[in-house]
């Protein structure tokens, strides 16, 4: 059984505070959490989940350790936590999101904020106290208030022997014009929406080709956002000025006002990816890809930031993850 869920933070004052919820059921007081729906990804559950239980919507932040134990029947349930805040009433993140049902409250009578010391007395549950002692050595070492860069290949585009028209086209624009395919491009296209809005993600910043700019449309409408498109990560681009490419991430890597995702193609990943191992400690690089084709079609690398002592910014997670078609995970 696959569950999701978040440990939902704020800071008040001086003091850390996490969103519990008591489950009149069992009688017993944990995280927002709950199992995975059919075609659903875990991030969409765990926001999904939070929501419902708690009625607050949450933008994921970095991922903490996934839990796993056997139930009363037998059965094995793993569950993954992010740890989250609370989304910004403004946030066009929250436009992009269906609407939730709340829990019902044989399900969850009580979801309340409390310090970490009255929490930790509160959970009823051993392995939710060491989740909550995760959370505290982040906040205790700096690394919780993090924000989020969300790097996009383009999901899968019509081949060029297919589109290419010499005869009609210069090459240059048949490759800034080439679609996506009606099947997987454009699917995939829209599986990302729930992704993007999990995150938080407020602007999209792409190669203004075709094939980029189709694959976050569909997220940009359901936002209600412009997208921004760069020319710097374009393939021609690239291949003229790979600076230009690496310019445009180290910009966004810096970008705490909104998450940001940028949409590009995969010529332009190496530069990108090298841009983000600058800032990656060397537990993280294995999460880097290194060698072709770096991100699949379709796939994205989250990348989570903290500002570290002495004002160096730092990656502290990444997350790598394809989103769920309606066919299958």
């Amino acid at each position: 059984m696959r569950a999701a869920g978040a440990l939902v933070w704020r800071r008040s004052g001086k003091h850390l505070e996490v969103l519990l919820v008591h489950r009149p059921r069992y009688d017993d007081w944990s995280f927002p959490k709950g199992k995975v729906e059919h075609c659903e990804s875990v991030r969409s559950c765990a926001v999904r989940e939070v929501a419902e239980e708690t009625g607050i919507p949450i933008v994921l932040g970095q991922p903490l350790s996934t839990v796993s134990y056997r139930l009363d029947d037998g059965a094995r349930k793993e569950v993954h936590y992010w740890a989250a805040r609370p989304a910004q009433e403004d946030s066009a993140a929250l436009v992009a999101r269906e609407a939730v049902e709340p829990a019902s409250a044989r399900e969850i009578d009580e979801a309340v904020w409390l310090r970490v010391k009255s929490a930790r007395a509160r959970l009823t549950h051993a392995r939710d106290r060491e989740l909550l002692g995760e959370l505290v050595d982040l906040w205790e070492d700096g690394k919780l208030d993090t924000w989020t860069l969300v790097l996009v290949r383009h999901a899968r585009a019509v081949k060029r022997s297919v589109w290419n028209r010499p005869k009609e086209r210069s090459a240059q624009e048949d490759e800034a014009t080439r679609p996506l395919t009606h099947d997987q491009g454009e699917t995939r296209a829209r599986a990302l929406v729930p992704i993007l809005s999990a995150y938080g993600v407020g602007r999209v910043v792409t190669s203004p080709w075709r094939r980029c700019a189709d694959t976050v449309a569909p997220y940009a409408r359901a936002a209600g956002i412009e997208l921004e498109t760069e020319s710097a990560l374009t393939e021609a681009a690239h291949a003229a000025r790979p600076k230009g490419a690496r310019k445009v991430v180290a910009r966004a890597l810096r970008e705490r006002e909104d998450p940001v995702a940028l949409c590009t193609h995969r010529p332009v990943l190496p530069t990108i990816m090298e841009a983000v191992a600058e800032h990656a400690p060397g537990r993280l690089l294995r999460s880097v890809p290194d060698q072709d084709p770096w991100l699949k079609t379709g796939e994205i690398l989250v990348v989570h930031m903290a500002r570290r002592p002495h004002g160096r910014i730092r990656a502290v997670a990444i997350e790598k993850q394809r989103p769920v078609l309606s066919q299958g995970r």
